[in-house]
């Protein structure tokens, strides 16, 4: 247990190690899917553009294009990196966990790559058309075009993508707090009435629309994924030492 011992200095730039290796491999995600650019815009803008003839995006600045196309390949960069961010993640607090917690590296690595993929791909497939399909409605029902500037668009829906994937990781969370005894299932069954009132608190924050719809579409998978997180502290909680006799 001497890396416990470690001064804060110590733990200090081991983290700046761990950040540097991680935004290196996003920097490189980056520069690999900027080859694939063209095809990953019209991915993003499918959705909205899928709404109807009359839903036009329009680019108002001489770089605009060259720079929003920069922050796709970034996104994407994020979570083709996600992987060797979240292994970096784990060897940073890897030196407070025992010996028999070390070979969990691999399933953690995993799931935490799925439920951050995941989450991104119910956002596309489900939410981007119901939150589109409401505030595209609000300019019929002015009778105005919709002209969405590219760049205004792009940021609304990375933004959504990212913390779709970041709610999503809340088994993977658990896990870590499991394995730390900061939480332990049965604490999460007493607290599961407060859980629900935050799910839907969050929801309501980060849905783009007021309607119920899109709030409930991110709010289920939350309550579904806090009872799998539950089943998570259950399996992953940390057993106690047993007490010494001779103390």
């Amino acid at each position: 247990m001497d890396e416990l011992k470690m001064p804060l200095t110590a733990h200090l730039e081991e983290l700046r190690w761990r950040l540097i290796l991680a935004v290196g491999a996003v920097v490189i995600a980056a520069a690999i899917a900027y080859l694939a650019v063209d095809d990953l815009l019209k991915f993003l803008t499918a959705p909205l553009l899928a709404l109807g003839e009359k839903v036009q995006i329009i680019g108002t600045g001489l770089a605009e294009a060259f720079f929003t196309k920069l922050k796709v390949a970034v996104i994407a960069g994020v979570f083709l990196a996600s992987p060797v961010v979240l292994f970096q993640i784990w060897r940073f607090v890897e030196p407070g966990l025992h010996e028999s917690e070390k070979k969990y590296v691999k399933p953690f690595v995993f799931f935490g790559t799925l439920f951050f993929v995941s989450g991104a791909a119910f956002c596309y497939r489900y939410v981007f058309p119901s939150a589109f399909g409401f505030f595209i409605e609000q300019y019929k029902t002015i009778e105005i075009a919709p002209f969405i500037r590219l760049t205004e668009y792009l940021s609304f829906a990375s933004r959504m993508l990212l913390a779709f994937g970041v709610v999503f990781e809340l088994p993977v969370f658990t896990f870590f707090f499991a394995r730390t005894g900061m939480v332990t299932h049965r604490q999460m069954i007493a607290w599961w009435r407060y859980a629900v009132i935050v799910i839907f608190v969050v929801a309501a924050v980060l849905t783009p629309g007021p309607d119920v719809a899109s709030q409930m579409l991110m709010a289920a998978p939350l309550l579904f994924l806090y009872v799998v997180s539950i089943g998570v502290a259950y399996l992953f909680a940390r057993i106690p030492k047993p007490a010494d006799p001779e103390a």
